[in-house]
């Protein structure tokens, strides 16, 4: 005869444990699947971005979207299980194939951004940085310009420019994705100053107007040598000309004047009609240095500018175009007897 009581209160709680028991290794072996790592990610990986602010449900569910994560629900179980919510930081990371969902969380916790690789070529323009930060998606080229107009930024740098045209240093760099540009434009100008303290120490005693007057002479050379060892005849005939108050004549500066503040496409060579420009940077209308920096110099020009040769050069003008050679004359007679104007191209642009 069957016992009217029914089960007895160990049965009931013995079967109560079995059940809690299945499901926590049911719920456990799910989270574990949903946790692997998911397929076809390509084999550099994807970017994605974590926005300041943003909680563990929108972080999961983007990462999830852009094929990050298997699943977005599994990525805040661990989140949660393992405390690390209010640990996540902002910014742009690289989930590599084979991250699970707990590599990926360690990742975003560790706070090791994705970089990436930017080299700006010598001679280049404060325009064409910004525009290369922007193409790169490392930062918008109108932050960039705002940063680098910046009063108070450029006077926290000991810069006494109205920009920051100039001091860019060019080099490879590795930013992050969305990085600010205030700092971009710090960790160029700290480049500057590194590499300028190796290659001309005596920099370091220059006020900050004695060092725009070289950076300006740099940028103009910069802009003109072709083969490095002129680099420094280059930088005594604009020095021998500033000293005897003659033009500099630099062709270079009216490219500037054409493509930087005219807005036009970077011309084949230059003719009569350009050389005859009314602006401050055209230094065949205008005596002595232009108002400021033309470009981004390199060491080859920096070097040029802080230690011209020794030379009675007034004029140079290119006379084999393959090799980049110049001919150096003391003469105007000698000097019109040298190739026609070619304009130096720079970075391709």
């Amino acid at each position: 005869m069957k016992n009217r009581r029914g089960l007895g209160p160990g049965i009931i709680i013995r079967g109560i444990l079995i059940i809690l028991v299945l499901a926590a290794l049911g719920g456990g072996l799910g989270i574990y699947s949903l946790s692997r790592a998911p397929t076809g990610l390509p084999e550099a990986g994807i970017l994605i971005t974590v926005r300041p602010g943003a909680s563990t449900k929108s972080i999961s569910e983007e990462i999830t979207r852009e094929g990050g994560l298997r699943s977005a629900i599994a990525f805040r179980v661990l989140a949660k299980a393992l405390g690390k919510e209010s640990q996540l930081k902002s910014g742009s990371y690289r989930v590599m194939p084979g991250m699970g969902s707990l590599a990926v969380l360690d990742l975003i916790v560790s706070g090791r951004q994705a970089l990436v690789k930017v080299t700006v070529p010598e001679g280049f323009t404060l325009r064409q940085t910004a525009a290369l930060m922007e193409r790169l998606k490392i930062t918008p080229a109108g932050d960039v310009l705002a940063a680098a107009k910046d009063p108070d930024l450029l006077k926290s740098m000991g810069i006494a420019a109205p920009s920051l045209e100039g001091y860019l240093f060019p080099d490879t760099y590795f930013f992050p994705n969305n990085y600010p540009a205030s700092d971009l434009v710090r960790s160029m100008v700290g480049a500057f100053r590194e590499k300028l303290a190796l290659a001309s120490p005596e920099a370091a005693a220059m006020s900050p107007a004695q060092l725009q007057e070289k950076v300006i002479l740099a940028s103009i050379v910069e802009r003109e040598y072709r083969v490095p060892e002129e680099a420094p005849l280059m930088a005594s005939v604009f020095f021998n000309r500033l000293k005897i108050k003659m033009a500099l004549q630099s062709c270079a500066t009216v490219v500037y004047v054409m493509t930087e503040i005219q807005g036009k496409p970077h011309p084949e060579r230059v003719f009569d009609r350009d050389l005859a420009i009314k602006n401050p940077y055209n230094t065949y209308a205008q005596r002595g240095l232009p108002p400021g920096p033309i470009c981004s110099p390199g060491l080859t020009a920096l070097r040029a500018a802080f230690r011209p040769a020794a030379s009675s050069y007034l004029y140079f003008r290119l006379v084999d175009a393959d090799a980049g050679r110049h001919h150096f004359s003391v003469s105007l007679e000698e000097h019109r007897s040298a190739a026609d104007l070619i304009v130096k191209k720079v970075g391709g642009q």
